[in-house]
């Protein structure tokens, strides 16, 4: 099969899964083809340093049939929103390492088209009716509530802000400057480093301190994987489960987020930050095994392995049909940790013959979680 760019006057030709270049001068068509999606994304793994893919659109068709029918204003709604975050999400250049002309074709072609409604049928899952809230945005609110009512001293303004959607990081320094404040502490609520995370809160601070001409000082707290007042929070909470279950777990399943596995091989620490925090955890619970492995990963390449879904599917072959699972690296209750592992996991893991799931829930807005970021927040004053 033969691909040509725009023009018509350069072709790509696929020959035992080689690309071979061809160009013409007096070509003056330009005919669409089709590509195997494990050949493109041979192509382009290490990016599109000469601009050669940038030239052709490359549009994803759908492998099975979809129902269309009508939507109701508030799943239109939700499907908006999901697009915005998406779009503002994977628009980031530290989650994304690609070709960022040819990332900007998937994403607005397939990705924006289809992935929103799926996006938003997954909160539709896990949103709080009562509260008409997400439970991300829910418990970081009870988090930054309780932690300004434990502080002593009241001229310290307790705030969140969100690093995609709102509050934006940019909308609250804004705030902050305006209302005084020379000195901005930025704790990221990520306690395992990740360039795809606590480096992209940075990014988004500097950028805004770049267009003040009054800069406040800054201080930005660090990743806390192995800080103790985390490490008895997660294992008080794994205790807490452990007492409210009849049955007793063979595994506790350790889940963390994953990234791209050449992430890591370009020196991002995370993947050692994360077996970290999980090792520290069962040098405190030395009866019962825990078992690390990543979640959420998207996308053709290979990510940290191993995967969370798959070893939830090979778990009961092994005889291991009782497992509790844990996600240390989120800080509140998600999608990614509610619908993908307590609703999705859970599914999958009986469906492949597991007797008993359940999960541990994340820090939220307990009292040892507080008292942990409270520390982290006098330390740096």
């Amino acid at each position: 099969m033969e691909l040509f760019d725009g023009n018509g006057l350069r072709s790509i030709r696929m020959d035992r899964g080689n690309a071979l270049v061809r160009k013409s001068n007096k070509t003056q068509v330009s005919i669409a083809g089709a590509i195997q999606d494990q050949i493109l994304a041979k192509l382009i793994a290490f990016g599109d340093p000469t601009g050669l893919f940038a030239r052709f659109l490359f549009l994803p068709l759908p492998s099975i049939a979809i129902k269309l029918g009508k939507l109701s204003e508030q799943e239109k709604q939700a499907s908006r929103e999901a697009r915005k975050y998406l779009k503002e999400f994977l628009s980031d250049r530290r989650v994304i390492e690609v070709n960022p002309f040819l990332w900007k074709v998937i994403l607005n072609l397939f990705i924006l088209t289809f992935r929103p409604s799926k996006t938003a049928k997954a909160y539709k899952e896990i949103w709080m009716k009562d509260e008409n809230i997400s439970p991300l945005r829910y418990y970081t609110i009870k988090q930054t509530e309780k932690v300004k009512s434990t502080i002593s001293n009241k001229d310290l303004i307790v705030d969140y802000a969100m690093r995609y959607g709102n509050p934006s990081i940019k909308s609250k320094m804004l705030d902050l400057q305006e209302s005084g404040c020379e000195n901005i502490i930025i704790l990221p609520l990520y306690p395992q480093y990740a360039a795809a995370t606590t480096a992209t809160v940075c990014d988004e601070v500097y950028r805004t301190l770049m267009k003040m001409r009054w800069q406040p000082s800054l201080q930005i707290i660090p990743h806390y994987e192995s800080e103790p007042l985390y490490i008895r929070a997660i294992v008080n909470s794994i205790n807490q489960k452990l007492s409210s279950i009849n049955w007793k777990p063979d595994l506790i399943l350790a889940s963390y987020h994953g990234i791209p596995q050449k992430y890591f091989d370009k020196g991002d620490p995370y993947h050692c930050y994360c077996h970290k925090t999980t090792r520290l955890i069962s040098e405190k619970l030395t009866s019962i095994e825990i078992k690390t492995t990543f979640q959420s990963r998207f996308g053709p390449e290979k990510w940290l392995q191993p995967y969370t879904d798959k070893t939830l599917e090979s778990l009961p072959k092994e005889g291991k049909k009782n497992v509790l699972a844990i996600c240390p690296g989120f800080s509140s209750d998600c999608v990614e940790t509610l619908e993908e592992i307590q609703i999705q996991g859970k599914e999958s893991f009986l469906d492949s013959g597991g007797e008993n799931f359940d999960m541990v829930p994340c820090l939220n807005d307990n009292d040892d979680h507080i008292v942990l970021l409270k520390s982290l927040i006098q330390k740096n004053i």
